[in-house]
């Protein structure tokens, strides 16, 4: 895929129907029997994929398979919010398949009712109406239909796939809201035979409210321990933007957001109107993501979740046990794609940032190289990335692997074990002054003085803006 070249959705579309053609049928979910409804299987199914799948982390661990023959991949290799963005397609396109197969619905125009479901996706409910007369009198779409839903498409990919610097965890609660409407507008859609446009507009206000509902609380989380930089509520206002959420809702959270920075609000009154068991696990679910990510969790995040899953009536019991799925689906799915793509915006990162990631590091320089030591190979790696020789792409993986294991190792610098975290060492790299290896093994030896060895002490204050 190559985005912004015409006719990439097309070819990818068409690949993945000739993935799902050759792979094994999708197996009726657990509990349920071949003797069961289409909508009921599809309906367990979609509630299963959306997990597995790792659209609910916002990292899909596999975005399918091209056919064989053919391929949408560049020629060269592609920036990390592509690689993703084409994991996302293609899994979303999976899913419709799965569905439209445990549903029993007939063989048709596959990659055309795909696309008229990515449409539906993008808000386009007059393409998507389009599509489906022209499929309805026996028509390919035009291109000027495909050429529309690509654009829609190119312009969310850059929002699917990371966050900035500064700002909200953001990206998983949204692709998941995402997911979930697009899942059960193939539901609708292959179920039903047919696409109603009143569905497809409550199923993207329902999205457009979780999103809502998530910046809320997001917002909360963020102002637990600190009110917020400028920077960082600037990079928060622009990600509301980012949502492209109806104006009316958007004005009403852009307010709500605001007053958060100033004084904290009612969680009670915030998630008041959840009621849903699903929609309380998600929001519950994504603010552990975000409490996580930075590798540590403070005194008053902690005392937020308490607070938020009884707010949503969430048992203890229930809280342990998502933080438990969240470990293990990232303990299993170590060569996800990296989903806070941090690297462009480097330049962001304020002196307060910069200054406390260099406390953490410079804390840990001796613990971190002699674990990077003990790894073996990993020392001759960054050796030659700190002389600006090339690795080649096996050795940027193994060295991708060992530095997780190495960070993994030391608490304090668990933040560069989380997704996206060799991309956020490598940005900080280029910004702190002062090299990761020993003078040993830079260009111009210097020697190292006593007073940097193991200077501050006590724990680092936490540390928040970064998703």
């Amino acid at each position: 895929m190559d985005l912004g070249k015409a006719g990439w959705l097309s070819s990818m579309l068409e690949e993945s129907v000739a993935a799902h053609v050759r792979a094994p049928a999708p197996v009726v979910p657990p509990g349920l029997s071949d003797s069961s409804s289409g909508r009921a299987r599809a309906r367990s199914y979609l509630r299963r994929m959306l997990r597995a799948s790792g659209l609910l982390y916002g990292t899909p661990a596999d975005g399918g398979v091209p056919a064989e023959g053919v391929s949408s991949e560049p020629s060269g290799p592609a920036a990390p919010e592509e690689v993703l963005f084409r994991a996302v397609v293609r899994t979303f396109a999976r899913m419709a398949l799965d569905i439209a197969a445990l549903a029993g619905t007939p063989l048709g125009p596959r990659r055309e009712q795909l696309l008229l479901l990515f449409a539906v996706l993008t808000g386009q409910l007059d393409e998507a109406q389009a599509i489906e007369e022209k499929l309805r009198q026996g028509h390919e779409a035009p291109k000027r239909l495909w050429g529309r839903v690509e654009d829609a498409l190119e312009r969310r990919a850059l929002s699917l796939s990371g966050d900035p610097a500064y700002g909200l965890v953001l990206h998983n609660g949204a692709l998941y809201a995402d997911g979930h409407m697009f899942g059960r507008q193939a539901l609708d859609y292959f179920s039903r035979g047919g696409f109603n446009r009143e569905m497809a507009r409550r199923r993207i206000d329902f999205a457009a409210r979780q999103k809502a509902l998530l910046v809320e609380v997001l917002t909360g989380l963020a102002c637990v321990d600190r009110q917020p930089s400028f920077s960082a509520r600037r990079a928060i206002l622009r990600q509301v933007e980012d949502l492209g959420l109806p104006d009316a809702l958007e004005g009403e959270l852009r307010t709500a957001v605001r007053q958060s920075f100033e004084r904290r609000g009612s969680l009670s009154t915030a998630v008041k109107d959840v009621r849903s068991v699903d929609l309380r696990r998600f929001i519950l679910e994504q603010t552990l993501l975000a409490s996580l990510v930075d590798g540590r969790r403070t005194r008053g995040e902690r005392a937020f979740i308490d607070q938020l899953a009884h707010a949503l009536r969430v048992p203890e019991s229930t809280v342990h046990q998502l933080e438990l799925e969240v470990a293990e689906f990232y303990a299993k799915n170590r060569s996800v794609v990296d989903v806070f793509t941090v690297s462009s915006a480097a330049n962001l990162m304020g002196e307060d940032m910069v200054s406390r990631m260099q406390n953490t590091l410079e804390r840990n320089f001796h613990r971190l190289m002699q674990e990077v030591r003990e790894t073996g190979e990993l020392y001759h790696l960054l050796t030659k990335v700190a002389r600006g020789q090339t690795l080649t792409a096996e050795e940027r993986q193994r060295m991708r692997a060992q530095l997780i294991d190495v960070a993994k190792a030391i608490p304090a610098l668990a933040i560069f074990a989380a997704p996206g975290g060799m991309l956020l060492l490598v940005a900080l790299a280029k910004v702190l002054p002062f090299n990761l290896l020993p003078s040993s093994f830079q260009d111009e030896p210097e020697p190292v003085s006593p007073e940097g060895e193991g200077t501050g002490g006590g724990d680092e204050p936490p540390v928040r803006e970064v998703g």
